[in-house]
């Protein structure tokens, strides 16, 4: 399996990645890479790709110009260029968004080997990946990440919001497959989108983000007392960027407000980094954060270190253990995977009751919720904690106990469960006849080439007779199928034991349910249509000469006498009536049956309105590019390809684009 991450904003590179450098480098990025690298050691899983955008920016690290990154053996992260090489954020991505879709779909169609299946993190990931899959067929798994209808319910809408609420209900509609992280986003608010979802949704928690022991740090921690006059004391922590949803600003009056809190404990936030690429909210939520710090009842009492890398973390995590406390005071939060983090280094919690922390905190047991709009709330639950050592002791056994129902190894072998479901591997191939496999020698040459090789099942299906199906297969070189499905689908013959080929009786008995032949020809026998010649009969099967309005006079006629059957026009003057389980689908699935496979199992190849019901009801499909225009209006599906090559040629490239040809065959005619 090759599986491909596609995660379009922020700062993505290898560990240590340097959260909050740009307004969009937040913890999805460890989401993304934790999950990554932890499914590239998965048994099966071959490959894993990261793909992001390639931008110069010299603010910026230089990794984010290289176009691959290689981490291990079977992880990267590749870039894609677009023409755009800026660094950019939200509406400028969007932007750009178009240039990125070709720039990768031309990355995809490069490979070697294409992607088994694409895993889009947020909804412009998603819509490239739908894009990508309805040029090659490639699956789709969706992570939202954060989604905005449930930001609109919080009341923190922003500009774009709706157009975002809409990008993302399209995505949840499209994809094959969605991935959350908590029920509340699984039973609320995905479903708060009105599409349904049952079946394709998966609530798969995350593991604690992971840290290398070794990871670089400035000394912070050593080093707090430059910021505090008391740096021996507990400390509150908090870890966020400094936007208003993240809600900094209240965690310091809360602090502020509580005379016994601030005198006990200091408190240190890692908003960030400060400057640089900041955005104008950012840069006015750290000026605030500012202001209130240089208040003088908080000097010597709140550190807001303007840098940090990622050892200062793990030492962050370390110093609140020992009599702190962890805060998430977010109006709103998705997730929490600092929640989880903090749990890993044994630190008590205090966290918003909103969204994720809802889940996370009574199901590891390690803190206390709170209304991130009550201050006083928020600095009661954190003097409970850090005033009494019996109560942090509890939470802290808890968070080391239980933090590992947050693991990275079930996350990865839960997802690549997910990805092998909507993966469905074709395993047998029906083709049309006329037109499709015949017309061009030498597509024909490379359709028999292909099926030397292959070593898949093969069966036509065709509207002729089965001597003339046989026939003109040997006179176009073609390779004899394992069955023929012939007479538009009323009649499937099966090679016997003894070699020779025989009418499957079972196939016959199916069709004879419901269809009374004398009938449907004595009510059609006054229409003013012509008949085709009599061979062209079959006992579940009667055909004419006509137009489309022909072919609805007798659908019309049949229903006011009230028959049963099915009426097929093709190639424009052919009609066939047809037993009312009859067709080529139905003769597919009966075949596939016998195999122990479904339709979904199965590809169909046709260019004609006889070849319709196989092309919508089969799991895969492909239209050749001189299909009939009464194709024209089949609905474009997961799994259907419209070539641009025809005939046989045609069959061969969608054989290609579901990885089960190899490109050289394109160079057929």
């Amino acid at each position: 399996m090759f599986i491909l991450h596609l995660a379009l904003g922020g700062c993505l590179k290898a560990p240590p990645i340097d959260f909050g450098i740009t307004a969009d480098s937040g913890g999805h990025l460890a989401y993304v890479l934790d999950a990554a690298t932890r499914q590239s050691t998965n048994p099966g899983v071959t490959a894993v790709s990261i793909v992001t955008r390639l931008f110069r920016d010299s603010h910026l690290p230089a990794e984010h110009r290289m176009p691959t990154e290689r981490l291990s053996d079977t992880l990267t992260i590749d870039r894609i260029e677009t023409g755009d090489d800026r660094y950019l954020e939200k509406e400028a991505l969007a932007a750009d968004l178009p240039a990125f879709t070709e720039a990768f779909c031309r990355h995809v169609a490069g490979l070697a080997v294409r992607p088994t299946l694409i895993h889009a993190h947020f909804a412009d990931a998603a819509a490239v990946a739908l894009e990508v899959r309805r040029r090659f067929g490639i699956p789709v798994a969706y992570t939202p990440h954060a989604l905005a209808i449930d930001k609109r319910a919080q009341g923190l809408a922003a500009d774009g919001i709706e157009a975002r609420i809409a990008a993302e209900r399209a995505a949840i509609a499209a994809v094959d497959a969605l991935i959350v992280s908590t029920h509340d986003e699984a039973d609320r608010q995905v479903r708060a989108y009105g599409v349904p979802v049952d079946g394709r949704i998966h609530c798969l928690p995350p593991g604690i983000p992971q840290r290398s022991t070794t990871a670089p740090a400035t000394g912070l921690v050593d080093g707090l007392g430059q910021w505090l006059d008391h740096p021996e004391r507990p400390i509150v922590l908090a870890i966020a960027r400094p936007v208003a949803k993240k809600n900094l600003a209240a965690l310091m009056r809360a602090y502020a407000a509580d005379t016994r809190l601030h005198e006990q404990a200091n408190l240190v936030i890692l908003a960030g980094q400060h400057g640089g690429q900041s955005s104008p909210e950012e840069r006015a939520i750290l000026a605030e954060l500012h202001t209130l710090a240089a208040q003088p009842l908080l000097r010597g009492r709140v550190a807001l270190p303007p840098r940090h890398l990622a050892g200062d973390v793990t030492a962050l995590y370390e110093r609140a253990a020992a009599g702190g406390v962890f805060v998430n005071p977010a109006l709103h939060e998705p997730f929490g995977l600092t929640l989880i983090e903090a749990a890993g280094a044994g630190v008590p919690v205090v966290a918003t009751r909103n969204g994720g922390p809802a889940e996370i905190v009574p199901r590891i047991g390690h803190g206390i919720l709170v209304d991130p709009r009550d201050e006083t709330d928020v600095a009661a639950a954190c003097l409970r904690i850090i005033g009494d050592p019996a109560c942090h002791a509890r939470l802290r056994g808890a968070a080391l106990a239980r933090h590992a129902l947050y693991d990275w190894a079930r996350y990865a072998a839960d997802s690549v469960a997910v990805y092998r479901s909507i993966c469905r591997r074709p395993a047998l191939l029906a083709c049309d006849i006329d037109h499709t496999l015949t017309g061009s020698s030498d597509g024909a040459d490379a359709f028999a080439a292909w099926h030397r090789d292959a070593g898949m099942p093969f069966v036509v299906a065709t509207g002729r007779a089965f001597a003339e199906a046989r026939a003109i297969l040997k006179s176009w070189g073609l390779p004899e199928p394992d069955a023929f499905i012939v007479d538009v689908g009323t009649r499937i013959m099966r090679r016997g034991a003894d070699g020779g080929w025989a009418n499957c009786a079972a196939y016959a008995g199916l069709l004879d349910r419901d269809w009374n032949r004398d009938a449907v020809a004595s009510a059609l026998a006054g229409l003013p249509i012509e008949p085709q010649p009599v061979e062209t009969d079959g006992p579940h099967k009667l055909s004419f000469f006509g137009s489309a309005r022909d072919a609805e006079t007798i659908r019309r006629t049949l229903a006011r006498a009230k028959l049963e059957a099915r009426v097929i026009f093709s190639h424009g003057r052919l009609i066939d009536v047809l037993a009312p389980r009859g067709g080529k689908a139905a003769a597919i699935q009966a075949y596939a049956a016998g195999l122990g496979l479904t339709v979904a199992d199965c590809i169909a190849a046709g260019d004609s309105g006889n070849d319709r019901d196989m092309l919508e009801q089969c799991g895969f499909a492909i239209v050749v590019a001189n299909a009939d225009a009464e194709l024209d209006d089949l609905p474009d599906r997961t799994g259907l390809h419209r070539v641009t090559r025809r005939h046989a040629a045609g069959v061969v490239e969608g054989l290609e684009t579901l990885g089960l040809a190899s490109a050289p065959s394109r160079q057929a005619a």
